[in-house]
């Protein structure tokens, strides 16, 4: 799948399964579609869906939720703490992979366009999608909710951009367009207060609070007199966050006060650093936050980078695994404090990967039964990846078993850089494992197409440079990583715990297969090339290097490594 959307409607509907269940499965209903999360809220009264596939499939998953939403949720009778405005309050579109912003919006155009149309539903178009800039805020349209919706529809400066202009008892309307990805986050206080969660949700949103006089009898600024300009209106305290939106409530589920974020950026602010604002605003008020609740996916890098954050206060390497980095965000931001996390399910990259295919998802037995069949793929530049990615393994246990030392202290901060180069390098092999076989067998599907024609012969040709390209670019990245690893190797064999010495040493001599093999692959790939097309003329001089720099960096280490073990001894 080339192109990938996600979309996250938010139905009016929390309480009755069994009208969930029936809106869920409209969308499960369209071929091409994976639905990535539920989330239903009781007090709330809402339910987050979370759903991706290729475009046309998406658009149409989600209209068949939004009519099956009219068919069973009756706004008239709804009741629930989350602001809304209709069945379907909102219907974001989001860019995931291969799309583009712009082709977004003209999907979330298409869509509006069908509610408004064939539903009879009034929709209005935000954020990305907006034509009006009035309406980019998605609470400047609720504003009056569900509610003041039938007057609003009268005013002419609140024309629907889709539908009638009729107020739609039942479904009232909907809010469709494209956004970037946002995150639903709330942060649990020790409190029933919803008046203490909403004055620290005041102090960290984007558009802040209005300003007010102490209350000497209390210490809730929103006890205090609001202070206004001349003209009446009050003056504004801008929050301490950038593209976050924030509210206070209380949630009898937890019993508890929650503060309710949409992070709209969260690479602008990101979420631990919000986080450990709210624990500091808390503090000041005589309040504790409890952890987190994270509604809806998230993207794997918000946590990685706050399990990062939170490594480094902490005074621990940044050179662990991914598994380690992410469990320290989960641990730090309390995600499971009201229900368990599941990071395949709530992280966004682990709820779509798709494991059947996959070398490294196999048992070590199984794998290796997999390489010794009749069969060219995996092969030897599978191999050749995976023993680099087993080199930088090993780098990586050698970093940490020397940052752990406290004779070693003076070299945590190299060991830490040392130990994340490790990672990123094994990362990479670990993918190259796979797309070596991935592109063997893109050769032999170019190889199999017809020929025979003038027209047949052309387009082969082509495919065959593309897939042969590829066959000769990913060996050549996996020579190159792996001398990385050699390089890596010679400074853990110079500073690691000398007890170590062996296992960095190692590393380079796995990581000399990773090269050579990567190079002698890229060989018998180039040798290819020369029936179709030119590829690049200095390729065997780059393998030439690749194999002398190699060389020479592996007998270096070797000498470095025997020097160690006859110092020691």
């Amino acid at each position: 799948m080339s192109k990938i959307i996600e979309c996250v409607p938010n139905f009016s509907e929390g309480t009755d399964q069994t009208k969930i269940n029936s809106i869920v499965s409209s969308i499960n209903s369209i071929q091409g579609v994976t639905v990535l999360d539920c989330d239903p809220g009781l007090d709330t009264n809402r339910t987050v869906v979370t759903f991706v596939g290729e475009p046309k499939s998406v658009i149409e998953a989600a209209f068949q939720g939004i009519k099956r939403a009219s068919e069973l949720i009756d706004m008239s009778l709804h009741k629930g703490t989350h602001p809304r405005i209709g069945a379907t309050d909102v219907c974001p579109i989001i860019p995931v992979s291969g799309v583009s912003t712009e082709e977004c919006i003209e999907y979330s155009i298409i869509l509006a366009k069908k509610v408004g149309l064939e539903l009879n539903i009034p929709v209005y178009l935000y954020e990305k999608s907006a034509i009006f800039p009035s309406r980019e805020n998605l609470a400047s349209i609720r504003e009056g909710e569900y509610e003041g919706l039938e007057q609003k529809l009268k005013d002419k400066n609140w024309k629907p951009d889709f539908g009638p202009t009729k107020f739609n008892k039942s479904a009232g309307a909907t809010v469709i367009g494209c956004r970037e990805f946002l995150i639903a986050y709330n942060i649990n206080l020790n409190t029933t207060d919803k008046r203490l969660a909403t004055d620290i949700a005041f102090e960290i949103r984007e558009v802040g609070r209005s300003k007010r006089k102490k209350n000497p009898k209390s210490s809730n600024l929103l006890d205090g007199e609001i202070i206004r300009h001349k003209n009446g209106s009050p003056i504004k305290i801008p929050g301490k966050f950038k593209c976050v939106k924030a509210i206070g409530w209380y949630v009898s589920e937890y019993n508890r006060a929650q503060i309710s974020i949409n992070f709209t950026n969260y690479k602008i602010s990101p979420i631990h650093q919000v986080f450990d604002s709210v624990c500091d605003l808390a503090n000041k008020r005589g309040l504790r936050v409890t952890g987190s609740e994270l509604v809806g996916l998230i993207p794997k890098s918000a946590l990685i980078d706050a399990g990062k954050y939170y490594l480094k206060k902490q005074g621990r390497s940044l050179g662990v695994s991914e598994s380690d980095i992410l469990e320290c965000a989960v641990q730090s931001l309390g995600l499971n404090d009201v229900s368990k996390f599941n990071s395949k399910e709530k992280i966004i990259e682990f709820a779509i990967e798709d494991k059947k295919d996959s070398l490294l998802h196999l048992s070590t037995y199984d794998l290796i039964q997999s390489i010794s069949q009749n069969s060219p793929a995996p092969g030897g530049g599978s191999v050749s990846a995976l023993a680099g990615a087993l080199g930088a393994a090993l780098l990586s246990m050698v970093s940490l078993l020397t940052y752990d030392k406290k004779e070693y202290f003076s070299r945590r901060t190299k060991m830490s850089r040392l130990g994340e180069m490790a990672h990123k390098y094994q990362k990479r092999l670990k993918e190259l494992v796979d797309e070596d076989t991935y592109a063997f067998d893109s050769v032999m599907d170019a190889s199999r197409l017809p020929g025979e024609a003038k027209s047949e012969i052309k387009f082969k040709k082509q495919e065959l440079f593309k897939a042969y390209k590829i066959a000769t670019d990913t060996p050549l990245e996996i020579a190159i990583i792996s001398l990385e690893i050699i390089k890596l190797s010679i400074d853990l064999i110079k500073y690691g715990n000398p007890n170590s010495v062996t296992d960095a040493h190692v590393a380079a001599e796995v990581g000399l297969a990773g090269v050579r093999g990567g190079c002698i692959n890229v060989m018998i790939n180039l040798s290819s090339f020369d029936k179709i097309s030119d590829y690049d003329a200095n390729i065997e001089e780059k393998i030439e290097v690749l194999l002398k720099e190699s060389n020479r960096l592996h007998k270096k280490a070797f000498t470095l490594t025997k020097k160690i073990i006859k110092d020691k001894n």
